[in-house]
């Protein structure tokens, strides 16, 4: 493969990363120890946002969604209805299971969904209202209990269609805080919040860094922080569509990674001067622009087959295949958040409102997880059960093997049984 266009090195993104663990683990250090004074604190630095309560009353609530379009409020249901639509489809597809693998040994799993989930909405430049049916919206879909959504103010202002869409997505409680804070409010329980048992949703790079450091406090669904996209392309696509795809992802903000891979050589050398075309007219170029530069990177290959390599290598979160045949990615990659086959369809179709999750992995965390999904909110626990025969049975085998390996109070436990239950039979 040839690079035609490189972005920053592995050196440059390893020493901005280790700035923002500092920064994050200071801040949820002071959360933990000083609580709701803390988060008072950064919530009017950051977003200048210190109200007497964070939460949102249902008054409050009722008359934010009401001073929204009726156009607005039936764009945010169609959207649910597809989001919701999916995700009870792969709810369906998780099934308990119970089987007698011997004569008397009865094996099972119960999916059981979590009890609590925080979920957390971006705001900052953009209001993410779809955010909120993907995180809200999927944990009640998959039977989840309680759950409570987090969104910062934006300039001071609510954000009416992210809270209708948290509202109308099922979210038992709404609060208006952003940032770190936010994260560290849902694990430990501050400004009135009871701590959760999982906090899940996409965010900038200090909330992603914030999930990762308070993962094993509460469970999390995935590392999602910068947006990244991929864009493969052969000598049927145009750099037009490539541009705008890239361009698309980039204006999320100036650290999202955007990639064209091609094996087409005029499209590769060609790509730039349609970004910077693209740029002069573009409504966001002041963040898009900024991304390109510093994290853009043009990469020729010479075939479809190195395509597919180079493509798992990179584990982007959003993979669009423009190609003459999507088909062979589909049936071939192994490493991606979410794929978009073919011209017809695009990132933000997913982002927005076609139904499957925008939450995804980010920094080749696809090469082990896929997106938030209905899954993600449900433990799988495994039960078992069996009659006295079937424990005398697996009692003499477990003895041994606990004797192998010198485990001597395992080895008892099937011992006891082995006489307990022998002698029985024998009686």
């Amino acid at each position: 493969m040839e690079y035609i266009k490189k972005g920053k090195t592995v050196e440059q993104l390893a020493e901005a990363d280790a700035k923002v663990q500092d920064t994050v683990k200071t801040i949820l250090s002071d959360i933990r120890d000083r609580k709701d004074d803390a988060v008072r604190e950064l919530s009017q630095k950051f977003d200048k946002w210190n109200p007497d309560s964070f939460k949102l009353s249902d008054e409050q609530i009722q008359e934010i969604v009401g001073s929204l379009p009726e156009q607005t409020i039936e764009d945010i249901k169609f959207a649910q209805a597809q989001v919701r639509n999916f995700a009870q489809a792969q709810r369906n597809a998780l099934q308990d299971v119970e089987v007698e693998t011997l004569p008397g040994v009865i094996l099972g799993h119960k999916n059981i969904p979590v009890n609590s989930v925080g979920c957390y909405v971006p705001g900052g430049r953009y209001p993410m209202v779809a955010s909120a049916h993907m995180s809200v919206l999927t944990a009640k879909v998959a039977g989840v209990g309680r759950v409570i959504a987090c969104t910062p103010p934006i300039n001071g202002e609510i954000p009416a269609a992210t809270v209708a869409a948290m509202h109308l997505g099922g979210a038992d409680e709404i609060y208006l805080l952003g940032g770190i804070q936010a994260m560290a409010s849902m694990a430990y329980g501050a400004v009135g919040m009871e701590p959760v048992d999982m906090i899940v949703g996409p965010g900038n790079a200090f909330v992603a860094e914030a999930k990762r450091q308070l993962f094993g406090i509460v469970g999390i669904d995935l590392l999602a922080g910068p947006t990244e996209i991929l864009v493969i392309a052969d000598e049927t696509a145009d750099a037009e569509m490539c541009a705008t795809d890239l361009l698309g992802q980039a204006e999320h903000g100036p650290t999202s990674p955007a990639v064209l891979l091609t094996t087409s050589r005029e499209l590769a050398e060609s790509i730039e001067a349609e970004i910077g075309r693209q740029l002069e007219t573009l409504p966001t170029a002041d963040i898009a622009g900024v991304a390109w530069k510093d994290y853009g990177e043009v990469i020729l290959a010479g075939s479809h087959e190195e395509m597919v390599q180079i493509a798992d290598d990179i584990a982007s979160e959003h993979v669009e295949i423009l190609t003459e045949d999507p088909q062979y990615y589909l049936d071939n990659m192994t490493n991606y958040g979410a794929l978009f086959l073919g011209k017809e369809t695009n990132v933000a179709y997913g982002d927005k409102v076609v139904g499957t999750n925008h939450t995804l992995p980010t920094k080749g965390a696809g090469r082990y997880t896929g997106g938030l999904w209905v899954g993600k909110f449900i433990k799988t626990c495994t039960y078992q059960r069996l009659t006295e025969e079937a424990s005398v049975v697996i009692g003499e085998y477990g003895s041994r093997l606990c004797d192998l390996e010198g485990f001597m109070g395992h080895k008892e436990q099937c011992d006891l049984r082995v006489r307990r239950y022998k002698k029985e039979a024998v009686n």
